[in-house]
């Protein structure tokens, strides 16, 4: 048995880039920072703020959604797994890249009406009007 996971919740680097194959599939790739605060340990050694990178990589109904309503800046949860693959850049040497191809997505940012958008970019429902008219 073996496990390959990550969750990360962290901010949009950049717009996504959005593609759509012959297939009739789609990808949507950009970057999300996540970020370990500064800190100082209990001798005094003052820790700096550390910003980690990540390549994530979308598919099909995810990618459409990214591609609506993913802008940089944006707050997003992502789960997904690791992937790794190589390629030869334009003077022969081998080149790896690390991505995260996700498979939920959560986006946590408010939207200008106040409302978030979660797992399909649907806004959340308001909750509730008590039924005013019933009598006690």
């Amino acid at each position: 048995m073996s496990v390959n996971k990550v969750i990360l919740m962290g901010n949009v680097g950049k717009d996504p880039e959005y593609k759509d194959f012959d297939n009739g599939g789609s990808v949507a790739q950009f970057t999300l920072a996540t970020t370990d605060r500064a800190f100082k340990t209990a001798n005094g050694t003052e820790v700096p703020e550390r910003t980690e990178w990540h390549n994530i990589v979308l598919q099909n109904g995810l990618a459409k959604v990214a591609k609506e309503y993913v802008k940089k800046g944006d707050k997003l949860y992502i789960e997904g797994k690791i992937r790794t693959r190589s390629y030869e850049d334009n003077n022969g040497v081998k080149r790896y890249i690390t991505e995260v191809y996700g498979f939920n997505m959560e986006m946590l940012s408010p939207k200008k009406d106040g409302q978030t958008t979660q797992q399909g970019g649907a806004p959340t429902p308001p909750p509730p009007i008590p039924d005013q008219d019933k009598d006690d």
